[in-house]
């Protein structure tokens, strides 16, 4: 059967201050009053049941999670004891879906995402369902055609053809510097496509690509797995997961997959509206904005002689107000205050360092 899990586990430190540890980017409401992590929900609706999709994400986090997906049943919330980036995420998933079902094959979707129109996307997404059910030696990802020569996302390098639309693919190139996305950009989506950190699988087969690259985090997960549904399950949750190896799906398993003859790897085009939640910049996009090109994210503003200027407030009876501010962004949240030239917006992650070994956890 089909399952769904949308990873929800990101800090988010590139939207500091909003983004907290206590209330991460995508359970707030960056997506016209909605959470990042609803719109994903809801974009599932139709091709996963309801009762088969899961949520994977720091067990600090449940209660609030269960808050904003109020259907959501305890069962089918993952809750990781710590963060131990995508392969133990996904691994820790797979795991438990083969344990309620052999044959379960598994869409991954992420709560950073803005995507149009959905429709569309649940075409394209059920294409993906189709060729990891006829093929069980394949893995499918999901490709982003470029709008330029981006730094901030990986690649796929795209080789022959399988089924139509899908493309062996070649390689997983990590984000690169600007003279090689030039080059990506340049050769044209029809050679590479942006990375969309969207995956379907069987859960089978990634549990044994995961055996074969990643033997040491295949056992920890398999004591995990043997644990599951029993008194021990969260106790064995609770010493294991800490111990995971801190490694990417894509470095881990996804590059050697695309290496390896006795499996495939995958890539369907998706040509839609794409937009990764992970920036300011990016929240930029999907503000309202004024005749100057400002970016208006704060319900009370006053804008003199300023321009491409993002303002956002979490508050909204505060009013945020400029004078002479240009290609700037400036963001208010009770408790701290960022203001930074947008070309240094890719420094927000080294700030969020900073503050906290100057001032503690607390604010972060």
């Amino acid at each position: 059967m089909r399952y769904a899990v949308i990873l929800a586990g990101g800090s988010g430190t590139r939207l500091w201050p909003w983004s907290r540890a206590r209330l991460p980017k995508q359970l707030l409401p960056l997506a016209r009053g909605k959470t990042l992590l609803q719109v994903a929900f809801e974009r599932m609706e139709g091709l996963v049941p309801h009762d088969r999709c899961y949520v994977c994400a720091g067990e600090s986090h449940r209660d609030v999670v269960r808050q904003s997906l109020a259907d959501l049943a305890d069962r089918q919330y993952l809750g990781e004891p710590l963060g131990r980036d995508t392969l133990s995420a996904l691994g820790f998933s797979a795991m438990v879906l083969s344990r309620l079902d052999s044959e379960a094959v598994m869409g991954v979707c992420t709560a950073d995402h803005l995507i149009e129109p959905v429709a569309k996307f649940q075409q394209i997404f059920a294409r993906g369902f189709a060729l990891a059910e006829q093929r069980p030696d394949t893995l499918v990802t999901f490709g982003i055609s470029p709008t330029g020569p981006a730094t901030g996302f990986g690649y796929l390098q795209l080789g022959a053809a399988l089924e139509d639309p899908a493309r062996r693919v070649e390689q997983f190139r990590e984000k690169p510097d600007l003279e090689t996305a030039r080059a990506f950009f340049a050769a044209g989506p029809d050679r590479f496509l942006w990375n969309s950190g969207m995956f379907v699988w069987r859960a089978a087969t990634f549990l044994d690509c995961i055996r074969r690259y990643q033997p040491e985090t295949y056992m920890a997960l398999l004591k995990i797995g043997d644990a599951w549904s029993t008194p021990r399950q969260q106790a064995v949750l609770a010493e294991v997961y800490p111990g995971l190896k801190k490694i990417s799906v894509d470095f881990a398993v996804m590059e050697p997959a695309s290496r390896d003859t006795t499996v495939s790897v995958a890539a369907i085009p998706m040509p839609l509206q794409w937009l990764d939640i992970g920036s300011w910049s990016a929240f930029a996009e999907t503000c309202p904005h004024d005749a100057q090109g400002n970016a208006l994210g704060a319900e009370k503003h006053l804008l003199h002689k300023t321009a491409r200027t993002l303002v956002a407030s979490s508050d909204p009876r505060h009013l945020i107000a400029t004078i002479g501010c240009e290609d700037m962004i400036v963001i208010h949240t009770p408790e701290a205050t960022l203001v930074c030239r947008a070309d240094q917006a890719e420094s927000i992650k080294e700030l969020h360092r900073l503050v906290g070994e100057r001032y503690g956890k607390e604010m972060l």
